[in-house]
């Protein structure tokens, strides 16, 4: 099914959110990968505020290469988004909404996702070029010393993602599979 969505959103609205869904995200999304993960993780873990409010937020998993003349941002296709899973289940439990990045999930994230009815999306990789037309607006907030791994404010319009795990926990990985398997 496709879906329309604005962002920031509560939990009302995304628990609409089933996985499989084709959706497009119009509002702010924040961007940070790995190393930016690891600082907010410590951070918060030392009882500190960090630098985004993650309640019914969403994190992209990305860091775009440098804008072109004319560009508000270069490249903007998503990371492998299981370099994210060790710090997930705190963000989640602090208000993060949801997700976007690439791949599969281990376990202890798909139960923070469930036990904190959030979402996890997947945005199509070597799409880069593509999802940054996307992208009207783009700011560094925090960790400017990250490069392109700071984390980033952006104002995204029709930003196209598939729900691969919603807030319930179906996974459509697994779901695939099985229907492949059984009608292929």
């Amino acid at each position: 099914m496709e879906k329309r969505i604005s962002v920031p959103m509560k939990k009302e609205e995304l628990i609409t959110l089933h996985a499989g869904d084709y959706v497009y995200i119009t509002g702010t999304i924040y961007s940070a990968r790995d190393a930016a993960h690891k600082r907010m993780y410590e951070t918060m873990l030392e009882g500190k505020e960090i630098s985004l409010e993650l309640r019914d937020n969403v994190i992209y998993y990305l860091g775009p290469t440098p804008a072109k003349e004319g560009q508000v941002i270069g490249s903007a296709g998503p990371t492998t988004s299981s370099r994210m899973d060790k710090y997930t289940p705190l963000l989640l439990e602090n208000g993060l909404n949801g997700m976007i990045g690439k791949g599969k999930r281990n376990q202890e994230v798909i139960d923070a996702i469930v036990k904190n009815k959030a979402v996890y999306f997947a945005a199509v990789g070597g799409a880069g070029a593509l999802l940054s037309k996307c992208i009207k607006k783009s700011e560094i907030i925090a960790y400017e010393d990250l490069g392109t791994e700071a984390i980033r404010r952006m104002e995204v319009e029709d930003f196209p993602v598939i729900v691969v795990i919603d807030s319930e926990g179906n996974n459509l990985y697994e779901t695939a599979v099985e229907d492949f398997k059984r009608n292929g």
